[in-house]
């Protein structure tokens, strides 16, 4: 874009602006460039400023505006920036058919003309706007998930923490003691044969190196052909609680 060295005309509002840098730029409208858009309106507003003109607060308003869409198109996920990206080209758009239809009235209208009053007529209260099918549904499914978001999350989202069965680790301790009670060895692998789920697994697991830790039970041979056995006296204290 170009730099702005033309002389500063006097504007109804920061639309007004933003319209006349659209235009001037050749930017589309409809898809507007909010970075180039900003260079342009703070180059503006800084040329104001140095020829001491009086800046309405709208104008700088305006600005705050567009950084920070600006600042929210650098996030990861901007669907917001580029809602309020849409928005302003609405408005734009709106204010652009505005000035086309006051400029038709302006020539054919003048302060030497009579008109008479406005005619008492009920309100057309129907929306006559035509709409893409999927721009409607994108609309539908946001507004649908903003309320969703508002709502407590469904029972079932909590069925793989409150329905997980709860396995002891001390109940599979005594499991692994019964089944090398008697100084019978068992294959390291053989022991995970009865259970079911990964919460046994795990308990059942825990409850070797436990057991392996409290000097009970040992592990011989290696690979496939590790066995556990039991330690001798290290099943006494057991025995006695059983």
């Amino acid at each position: 874009m170009e730099k702005i060295s033309y002389k500063l005309d006097v504007f109804e509002g920061p639309l007004d602006l933003l319209l006349h840098l659209i235009e001037k730029n050749k930017l589309n409208i409809y898809d507007i460039q909010i970075a180039e858009l900003l260079e342009q309106y703070m180059e503006h507003i800084n040329l104001m400023q140095q020829q001491d003109l009086d800046i309405a607060g709208e104008f700088l308003a305006m600005a705050s505006r567009l950084v920070q869409i600006k600042s929210a198109m650098l996030l990861p996920k901007y669907e917001d920036a580029e809602e309020m990206r849409k928005e302003l080209s609405g408005q734009l758009i709106e204010y652009q058919k505005c000035k086309r239809v006051a400029r038709m009235l302006a020539d054919n209208i003048s302060f030497d003309s009579f008109c008479r009053g406005p005619s008492k007529i009920k309100a057309d209260m129907k929306y006559k706007r035509n709409h893409n099918a999927s721009y409607l549904v994108g609309a539908y499914l946001t507004a649908a998930g903003r309320g969703k978001a508002k709502l407590p999350p469904p029972e079932d989202a909590f069925s793989g923490i409150v329905k997980r069965r709860i396995v002891s680790v001390s109940s599979k301790i005594i499991s692994v003691m019964k089944k090398l009670w008697g100084g019978k060895t068992k294959r390291y692998n053989t022991i995970f044969n009865d259970s079911t789920d990964k919460s046994e697994l795990v308990a059942t697991f825990l409850a070797i190196l436990e057991l392996i830790k409290g000097k009970r039970v040992r592990i011989e041979g290696e690979g496939d052909k590790q066995e556990l056995k039991l330690i001798s006296g290290g099943g006494k204290h057991w025995k006695d609680k059983n």
